[in-house]
């Protein structure tokens, strides 16, 4: 996430926690005296204030011209929104890390952490007004804090809750934001708008500026990163992340490659979570197209009316309920027999690296 002007800048910027006197007093007119974490965890990324500027005005194109810059393994996050479909590739959001937008008459807010790898998308919406969102050039525990221009208040990215100024405390509805491949998304979605690369500023898009930085052997730059890692995982292991009504779960991806689905109950509510080949990481090789497969996952409410499913992987990417043989698909559809055409209902969800879902999420369960 905090790459310019170089990595090696912005870790020594990173040194040192926010200050809130003299130049932040002047350059934000935030209420520092309300907050809900401790300040001092909150560290300069690099950056200045919207340093990463924020896609304010996004424009989008069709699936054939998106295809000439998109090659088939690299990361897409999909948004549906009452039969709207729209697609925000990683190579675009790497540069930007926010997209404020608008789908079906939506107000949402598509953002992704390099650092933590994680892709969630908001309702923009709070108690009546639509908030647009910035970045603080600060993280905290690696992650991005985001900025409401409304208020100035500052935001969590990881749990889409304001943790300083006017609204600390108040948090933002997640909606749910596969990260999927691009062949996956054409395939399935081949009528569907992609963001476009016309954003108004000049990046190298499709450049990953942050090459190695998810080798599973390593861990987070400490600059940004002063927490214990849990060891119950190695720190920079992707789970599957979930949280239904205050309950935490994660499921290591090395576990989902084995077997493709797990069939679990999170707060009583029972899931399935599909892993899927075929997805490039963003965060390897010097080009997104070229990074390693580290696949792409799902998370969908096993449940058809009053009858819940179990679900066992019968080909990459394919599943069976074993009550009625139906076969679905990563997305959660029946492709096949008897409930063809059925789609489950979606669950937001991230795919976090273990240290960044775990900070957050302490007393999560663990599924490996």
């Amino acid at each position: 996430m905090r790459i310019p002007p170089t990595l090696a800048s912005a870790i020594a910027l990173a040194s040192v926690p926010i200050s809130l006197d003299g130049q932040a007093d002047e350059e934000w007119s935030t209420d520092f005296s309300r907050h809900t974490v401790p300040l001092d965890e909150i560290v300069s990324g690099g950056p200045p204030k919207d340093g990463i500027p924020a896609i304010d005005d996004p424009r989008f194109v069709s699936v054939s011209e998106a295809d000439r810059f998109l090659e088939d393994r690299e990361p897409v996050v999909l948004l549906t929104i009452a039969g709207a479909v729209r697609a925000y590739p990683l190579q675009i959001l790497i540069w930007h890390e926010i997209v404020n937008d608008t789908v079906n008459g939506t107000p949402v807010a598509v953002t992704y952490c390099p650092l933590c790898n994680t892709a969630l998308a908001f309702d923009r919406r709070l108690d009546g007004r639509v908030l647009d969102f910035g970045t603080t050039g600060r993280l905290r525990h690696s992650d991005l804090v985001m900025y409401d221009r409304q208020t100035e208040s500052w935001w969590q990215q990881a749990t889409g809750e304001a943790i300083v100024g006017e609204l600390a405390g108040r948090r933002l509805d997640f909606i749910p934001a596969p990260l999927i491949s691009w062949k996956q998304f054409k395939r399935t979605y081949p009528e569907a708008p992609v963001l476009s690369r016309d954003t108004g500023y000049r990046r190298d898009y499709g450049r990953n500026p942050y090459v190695r930085y998810d080798d599973r052997g390593g861990s987070p730059w400490p600059s940004f990163f002063r927490r214990q890692t849990d060891a119950r995982l190695p720190a920079m292991e992707r789970v599957v992340s979930v949280l239904v009504d205050g309950r935490a779960a994660a499921y290591s991806f090395e576990h989902l490659a084995d077997v493709g689905v797990v069939n679990d109950r999170v707060a009583d509510q029972p899931l399935a979570i599909f892993w899927a080949p075929g997805t490039a990481s963003a965060l390897d090789d010097g080009q997104i197209a070229d990074g390693r497969d580290v696949g792409s996952t799902n998370v969908v409410l096993r449940r058809v009316g009053d009858r819940e499913l179990i679900f066992e992987a019968v080909a990459p990417g394919r599943y069976r309920d074993k009550e009625t043989g139906s076969e679905w698909d990563l997305l959660g559809r029946a492709v096949a027999g008897e409930l063809r055409g059925t789609r489950l209902r979606a669950v937001p969800h991230g795919n976090h690296f273990w240290f960044a879902w775990v900070v957050f999420q302490p007393d999560t369960k663990l599924v490996r």
